[in-house]
């Protein structure tokens, strides 16, 4: 078995020592690293008084001030600024540069540097809510996203000889390229197909039919449309073990519709496991696989290349093990593109844990429970006299938990297409065999009715093909599942309101 050559994450460590070991990491990366060569952090440092030294107690993180997306519109430059630049004069008078300059040659010293801070690799947010906002990655960060990666599909409890199917589109986009290095460093035969958007549906289903994979990798609702027609067009894949998720959110509903696909394809007993990561900390982490029916044991942190918090989402203040909040993340380790203690507006509602996990047994921290997004809390004016907040990571919980709904898309519009006029929600469903529409329509209104303050306007049928362009399957980054098609009142975008308390949680993010 092949061993990896990065260090994979320390197991067996007691919660107190792990804080330990971080904090001491953290002051040495932030006194060598982020406060010499980043433009944000260093003026940002000395404006608050802030000096890596204080890092003395877990309390002491909040000495550092927290950041969010705003921080990367603040200025035309604002993305750059948050760049680690290196000071060849600082790296010149280091200990270790003249070390390796003596030992190696000056070239060998000069080409170690430039594999640490020169970038070569770039991903992007996906600017749904915002500009999409660029992230650069030197040889360092991909030699940790390749630690990372290959920790993942250890987690995942991944087999060298499987064959596997990334189904990301060829982008700048987290998932596609944590999935490609975990595959390249953990050794295993993969092959990229670009998704939809590349290959098409029908690519996709005659590359799976040659190469029958035993894993499947990718976005939730892409994976439905395509696990659905090869089910249709009589496809078999009884080799299949494994569906990975990421992209997305990915609730107990979508995943128990994918099982009972792949049942259909002739592999009924099959882990579906879900990723969670975000752009900006160049990261991801998975589940492990369990029992099925037994709850999700959390995504399986990496501690040693960075720190994830829990917070109150409106006061800020730390959350305690368990309790509820949102997720904020400060790497270790990165280079390139860094940002600290960043605010990812997502909220976890059983928070970060610390005990072995009750699946595989290791001990390194977890994020348990359902993640929802801070952003998908939307105002909606549904009568004349004023806005009310909505959750849609509530509706996405119950759409995706109703048996007699496939795929789906909420829409939302300004009655008759007034910018003046109240807002309405229409429905949008997959028309499933054997289900009758009348009592299906019944159905969802009396969910929507006993389970939230709102109702939908409209329930509209629609066949699979219909549902796969409406959500632009194969035609989009990611698959669109809530649409605003409110013509704007001034010219600009309806505005995301912050919620001014908790939101209740639904699934997970990847």
């Amino acid at each position: 078995m092949k061993t990896s050559p990065h260090p994979q994450p320390k197991d067996r460590c007691s919660p107190s020592a792990l804080k330990v070991r971080q904090l001491r990491k953290l002051r040495r990366y932030l006194r060598r690293s982020v406060a010499p060569f980043s433009a944000h952090y260093g003026e940002l440092f000395r404006k608050v008084g802030f000096d890596p030294g204080q890092l003395r107690e877990w309390d002491d993180l909040q000495r550092i001030p927290m950041s969010g997306k705003a921080d990367f519109s603040a200025s035309p430059d604002a993305v750059r600024r948050f760049v680690l630049v290196p000071d060849r004069a600082v790296l010149a008078r280091r200990p270790s540069t003249i070390v390796r300059a003596l030992f190696r040659g000056k070239n060998a010293a000069a080409r170690g540097l430039e594999r640490e801070f020169r970038p070569l690799l770039m991903t992007s947010t996906t600017g749904r809510s915002a500009d999409p906002v660029p992230f650069l990655y030197t040889a360092h960060d991909i030699a940790n996203l390749a630690a990372a990666g290959d920790f993942v599909m250890r987690v995942c409890a991944a087999d060298r000889d499987d064959r596997m199917m990334n189904l990301f589109p060829f982008a700048p986009h987290l998932a596609f390229w944590v999935t490609h290095y975990a595959g390249t460093e953990f050794g295993v035969s993969m092959v990229s197909t670009g998704g939809g958007k590349t290959m098409g549906t029908g690519g996709n289903l005659r590359l799976m039919k040659r190469l029958a994979p035993n894993v499947l990798i990718g976005m939730p609702t892409f994976l439905y449309h395509l696990l659905k027609t090869a089910a249709d067009e009589g496809l078999e894949l009884p080799g299949l073990k494994k569906i990975v998720l990421g992209g997305e959110k990915a609730p107990v509903g979508i995943r128990r519709r994918l099982r009972r696909l792949a049942a259909r394809l002739g592999a009924p007993e099959i882990d579906v496991l879900s990723t969670y990561g975000f752009t900006e900390a160049k990261l991801a982490w998975t589940e492990c696989p369990c029992p099925q029916g037994a709850a999700s044991p959390g995504y399986h942190l990496t501690p040693d290349l960075g720190i994830i918090e829990i917070i109150d989402p409106v006061s800020g203040e730390p959350m305690g093990e368990g309790e509820p909040g949102e997720i904020v993340f400060t790497p270790l380790d990165a280079r390139g593109s860094v940002v600290l203690r960043y605010r990812t507006g997502d909220v976890i509602d059983g928070g970060l844990v610390y005990e072995p996990c009750p699946c595989c047994g290791r001990s390194v921290p977890r994020l348990v429970g359902g993640i929802s997004r801070l952003s998908e809390v939307r105002e909606m004016r549904l009568d004349k006299l004023k806005g009310t907040l909505v959750d849609f990571n509530l509706l996405e919980r119950l759409l995706d938990d109703t048996a007699k709904v496939g795929t789906w898309q909420l829409e939302l519009r300004k009655r008759h297409d007034d910018p003046l006029e109240t807002d309405e929600i229409h429905l949008h469903v997959e028309r499933l065999d054997g289900v009758d529409e009348p009592a299906a329509r019944r159905e969802l209104e009396t969910l929507f009715a006993s389970r939230t303050e709102i109702r939908p306007n409209a329930i509209h049928f629609h066949d699979n093909e219909t549902m796969r362009e409406l959500q632009g399957v194969g035609r989009e980054l990611k698959e669109s599942r809530i649409v605003d098609h409110r013509p704007p009142a001034n010219g600009t975008p309806p505005a995301t309101p912050q919620p001014r308390e908790m939101v209740a949680t639904t699934g997970e993010e990847a």
